[in-house]
């Protein structure tokens, strides 16, 4: 699972890294150290040109009769989109990436639960391959939404927690949010990262979604 994650780049470096060509400007980016559930954040799809617009994170399905349930739907699991209702049917249509420049994950101590940072070595953007949809009410209120998939961790990772994103080299991007590619191959992508990722321990300062600065991601000296 991941339950929380960073997104630092400025707008400027997001288009340029991802080559995007349009970016919807009812959205405003702000940097942030600790995206959490039902927040807002930038999220890249493909409709003949590469497009950036804002969805809350947590998934409500088009057909939910209520919001709230996105709260309980941030992860979908790689190895069951095909059989869950809410996701087997947005795999041919509505692919996404979830823009990050690295996540959390808590790892169980005997001391309680302890806080890691999980990035790129070089602070590089990392995409997540998500879905997206849309949710709309008798009232005619919408919300666009979406769901980070997971797949289990990488060799490396695993002591700290047995899942993570499934993160795309920026080379297998557009396999993924083309939705021309058919669903057979591009489920081949979900797979556990293969490339090196650093990380650290930090403090549980990052626990509280209310506390959003630098700190978040400051490594701390693990106690024996």
């Amino acid at each position: 699972m991941c339950g929380r994650f960073t997104l630092t780049s400025d707008g400027k470096d997001l288009m340029d890294y991802l080559e995007i060509d349009r970016w919807k400007s009812d959205f405003i980016c702000r940097p942030s150290y600790n995206i959490a559930p039902t927040q807002q954040t930038p999220v890249l799809t493909y409709k003949n040109k590469r497009i950036i617009q804002g969805m809350h994170w947590g998934l409500v399905p088009n057909w939910s009769k209520e919001c709230k349930i996105g709260a309980r739907m941030i992860n979908a699991r790689a190895e069951t989109l095909t059989e869950k209702p809410a996701y087997a049917s947005l795999l041919q249509s509505q692919r996404c990436i979830i823009i990050a420049n690295g996540y959390y994950e808590w790892m169980r101590t005997n001391q309680g639960r302890r806080p890691y940072y999980i990035h790129d070595p070089e602070n590089s953007i990392l995409p997540f391959a998500g879905l997206w949809d849309k949710w709309k009410n008798d009232k005619k209120q919408y919300r666009i939404t979406c769901t980070m998939i997971t797949t289990e961790s990488s060799s490396e990772l695993k002591h700290i927690h047995n899942r993570m994103p499934v993160i795309l080299t920026k080379e297998r991007i557009d396999e993924w949010i083309d939705c021309s590619h058919p669903q057979a191959e591009v489920l081949q992508l979900l797979k556990p990262y293969s490339q090196a990722l650093d990380y650290y321990p930090i403090s549980t300062f990052v626990n509280s979604p209310m506390n959003n600065s630098q700190k978040c991601i400051e490594p701390v000296i693990m106690e024996e």
